[in-house]
């Protein structure tokens, strides 16, 4: 009987690593695009300030703040852009 609990372990440890890998690596990557995408909407409103530009609307998600940017500036100007 120990034989067996011992079989169950070795094969279900590859994958309770890998996952637990997957996992790490996972979180890493989300907490590093998080984290530009912070340092990037920080230098964007140091250089906006610079400009004499208004602050982005708080409205808008931080997901698509620059697509949202440009499409909103595209129609007000009425630009095509292309």
């Amino acid at each position: 009987m120990e034989n067996y609990w011992v079989a169950v372990l070795w094969s279900l440890l590859p994958t309770v690593v890998v996952s637990a890998i997957f996992f790490f690596v996972l979180r890493g990557v989300i907490r590093a695009d998080r984290n530009e995408r912070r340092a990037y909407s920080k230098i964007e409103a140091e250089e906006r300030a610079k400009r004499g530009l208004p602050p982005v609307a708080a409205s808008v998600t931080a997901s698509s703040t620059g697509a949202a940017a440009e499409v909103a500036a595209d129609a007000g100007s009425g630009a095509t852009g292309r």
